[in-house]
């Protein structure tokens, strides 16, 4: 799907805000209310807006400690990677899961409320799949966070 500019300006807005009214983010970009909401329902149809969620804070529901979790392993084929992709979508303490080049071959983000409990999340993993190596950082302060996207890679039609 190609975006135009007000395209990439709606979207802008509800990275920023998902329940702001369709009226509002018509305005601010300069369309009325049935055209933006057609815009975005066709964003939504074509899979460029996935979903609209809450984003939390994490201390205030008590996962206030972040642990990336690198992984090595000696198993390299699919039947393996889908065993441990079943394995890690069981923890709702793996927040991100990714599949990496180079020396680490998988990368976990892990959120839970203290180190403690990051021992009790490891042992688990690892009582329920072989792994050659984990590694885990622990960290000490979050600067940037953000799930907005940049929209100036955007594919621009129009």
């Amino acid at each position: 799907m190609a975006l135009d500019k007000l395209d990439r300006k709606i979207l802008q807005l509800l990275q920023k805000d998902a329940t702001m009214p369709v009226a509002e983010i018509g305005r601010k970009v300069g369309l009325s209310t049935t055209p933006c909401w057609r815009r975005i329902q066709k964003m939504e149809e074509e899979g460029v807006i996935k979903r609209r969620v809450a984003v939390l804070d994490p201390e205030k529901v008590n996962a206030g400690v972040t642990v990336f979790v690198a992984v090595k392993t000696n198993e390299h084929n699919d039947a393996w990677l889908r065993k441990f992709a079943a394995v890690v979508e069981d923890f709702t303490e793996v927040v991100e899961f990714y599949r990496m080049s180079g020396d680490v071959d998988y990368l976990l983000r892990v959120v839970v409320p203290s180190i403690q409990a990051y021992d009790v999340f490891y042992k688990k993993l690892i009582s329920r799949i072989a792994l050659s190596d984990v590694s885990s950082s622990f960290a000490m302060e979050q600067i940037k966070y953000t799930t907005a996207l940049p929209l100036e890679f955007a594919v621009v039609g129009d």
